[in-house]
């Protein structure tokens, strides 16, 4: 029996059309996806009315978006979700990757006996939107419309006015704000008259979603030329209750509307599980068809129009960004716009949300168009090298790193106008880079007892202070009782970490970690004497040793500037060696020049560009890469050989 989820549809709803003698609505979300209900909980956690109007009748049906990252899971449990999310979760921490018959890859994420989660859970979007709409449901502050479909927009003044078609008719509402979350071909943004702007990349992909009781492990498997589908590429990927996502990619001369055919997506599943040797039945239960895109609007503030999630941004699918870095779009968007309409923030903070998210963006297509780059090459040159590091990868285990799907992460925001700037050599976690929640000591009356950083934190913003004894943890709890004054309804909270060998009595108003050992001041790089302000979105908004700097953060935060003194925290590739680097450089240098190069002196050129670095290197060196050239050209051989037997 299969255990696919389907998804509850709800009754259309009725509401009353607004005139302009009534007071506006302070917000309305487009779009009851994951974004739209994570800013829609985000607002109404911080006292905030805000109305959702959903064009279907139901959650998105099939499971889309099924890799959450530790990061994601660290924002649902901020809006609330995230106890209901983690129960049906699947927890994965790497994966594999073949060519043809043979492995060229395990790769394993990073993860750590301090992390809380683990890097990595599968489940699919349909029940993490079931999940984020029974919250939105049962909050007295969010009200929810289905089969609310917006035809019309005008922008007057200081509101927005929304044309809405229902099943009892036409409606209108009139609102202060209006957050566009309403996915990749977003009628807000076509109402708007905005259109996105980048790449887009050669190559289609089938999904489909099978039920199949198999013991392969949970783990990203990936064939690129498999002997079942020679010249294609498969994905495949375990969810909860024995559910499997598989993805492949279509050749350039296939028929997409031919391929995607229910028939025809059953047999190329059917000769992948064949080919690894399984008999245990299999149904179809969902299928979808996509290509790769990297667009984005130039920005994703238009005056009280606001775009988050794929209405604002596309990303490739690879190192799956897309509904990650949608999550972060709501939480840094929820806190930001309920500053604006608390009154406690300029309009000029959601400027700030645009650069942010946008900056975010091009994070996120800069690692994951060099996974499209090997997942899907859409150039002669890049096809070509693919194989090449594909075949070398076989023998020579160090081009294997290239393949690698550089899965999602926390982007950063050092760039952002809020983020303040540090120290010359600074090192550690700096302004702007994401706070990972931990496991903590926290000091309690009766003992020490487990927690975590983001719980200690709560969800509004935090000081953290180490190496502080009681005199001066009173003077941070003092400014961080200040400073929530001047940010409420947004919380502030005071956690110090005192010098070894020092007791600091925790208060109400004051939480004190037991660090001891020393291993959070070392993986934050924080000395005796530092402050790390977090934001309500996880980030770190300034680093200092100054206290008397905390006054003057509501001011900068008003006007969403950051001092000028210091220097820009600059991002390092996270991972990364000076050897890797350097593959990286030839494998997309040799692709573009491969592409420059004439039709038909592409041989040619290869030979002259041989001869030339052969004559740098040294007479053995270069024999040495001639015979483990050659080696791999038996080899890829070999393997041929095999798939035509296997084609025949």
């Amino acid at each position: 029996m299969s255990t696919y989820f389907q998804p509850p549809k709800y009754p259309a709803t009725d509401f009353t059309s607004m005139t302009t003698g009534d007071e506006p609505l302070p917000v309305v979300v487009v779009g009851a996806g994951p974004v739209g209900m994570g800013v829609a909980l985000g607002l109404a956690q911080r006292g905030i009315a805000v109305t959702v109007l959903e064009s279907a009748d139901q959650v998105s049906f099939g499971s889309r978006a099924i890799c959450i990252s530790r990061h994601s899971l660290e924002v649902a449990a901020r809006l609330g979700v995230g106890p209901e999310l983690e129960k049906i979760v699947l927890p994965w921490v790497g994966g594999r990757s073949y060519y043809r018959d043979q492995e060229v890859l395990h790769f394993q994420m990073p993860h750590s006996e301090h992390d809380v989660r683990g890097p990595m859970v599968n489940v699919s979007q349909s029940e993490i939107e079931q999940i984020m709409t029974e919250a939105l449901l049962a909050h007295p502050l969010i009200t929810l419309h289905w089969s609310a479909r917006v035809v019309g927009v005008a922008r007057t003044g200081r509101e927005v006015t929304l044309d809405i078609d229902t099943a009892f008719g036409a409606r209108t509402l009139r609102a202060c704000w209006v957050v566009a979350a309403d996915g990749g071909r977003s009628r807000m943004r076509e109402l708007a008259g905005l259109r996105l702007q980048g790449n887009s990349y050669e190559g289609s992909y089938v999904i489909a979603d099978i039920h199949w009781e198999s013991k392969l492990p949970a783990e990203r498997m990936v064939w690129f030329d498999p002997p079942s589908n020679p010249g294609s590429t498969i994905i495949m990927h375990q969810q909860p209750r024995d559910i499997w996502r598989i993805d492949y990619q279509l050749d350039a001369s296939d028929d997409a509307e031919l391929e995607t055919q229910e028939q025809r997506i059953r047999d190329r599943i059917t000769r992948h599980l064949e080919w690894l040797e399984s008999d245990v039945p299999w149904t179809l239960e969902w299928h979808g068809f996509y290509r790769a895109h990297a667009l984005a609007l130039e920005s994703f503030t238009h005056d009280r129009i606001l775009f988050a999630g794929d209405a604002a941004h596309l990303v490739p699918i690879f190192g799956v960004r897309g509904l990650n870095s949608g999550m972060e779009d709501a939480e840094t968007l929820a806190w930001q716009l309920a500053a604006v309409v608390h009154g406690t923030a300029d309009e000029v903070l959601l400027q700030a949300y645009s650069t942010e998210r946008r900056g975010a963006w091009q994070q996120n297509i800069d690692n994951a168009g060099k996974s499209t780059l090997i997942m899907s090459p859409g150039s002669h040159g890049y096809r070509t090298t693919r194989d090449a590091v594909l075949a070398l990868a076989t023998t020579r285990p160090e081009f294997a790193h290239l393949i690698n799907p550089r899965q999602s992460s926390a982007t950063h925001a050092h760039l952002s106008p809020l983020t303040w700037p540090v120290a010359q050599g600074t090192t550690g976690v700096l302004p702007g880079d994401p706070m990972e929640d931990r496991r903590v000591r926290v000091v309690t009356t009766s003992g020490t007892v487990e927690s975590s950083l983001n719980e200690v934190r709560g969800t509004g913003f935090a000081v953290l202070g180490f190496g502080l004894d009681a005199a001066a943890a009173d003077v941070i709890a003092a400014h961080a009782a200040a400073l929530a004054m001047a940010l409420s309804p947004e919380s502030v909270r005071a956690i110090v970490v005192p010098p070894a060998g020092v007791e600091v009595d925790p208060v109400t108003d004051l939480t004190v970690l037991d660090d001891g050992d020393g291993v959070l001041s070392r993986a934050l790089g924080a000395s005796e004497g530092e402050l790390f302000v977090i934001r309500p979105d996880g980030l770190v908004l300034c680093r200092f040793r100054d206290v008397s700097l905390l006054g003057q953060i509501h001011g900068h935060l008003r006007s969403a500037t950051a001092p000028t003194s210091g220097v820009v925290p600059a991002h390092t590739e996270a991972g990364a060696t000076p050897e890797e680097l350097v593959r990286e450089n030839v494998w997309m240098g040799l692709s573009e020049a491969l592409d420059q190069a004439d039709e038909t002196d592409r041989e040619g050129f290869l030979i002259r560009l041989a001869m030339l670095l052969g004559s740098q290197s040294a007479r053995r060196e270069f024999e040495e890469a001639l015979a483990a050239a050659s080696a791999v050209s038996s080899k890829v051989r070999h393997s041929a050989s095999k798939h035509s037997v296997v084609d025949a």
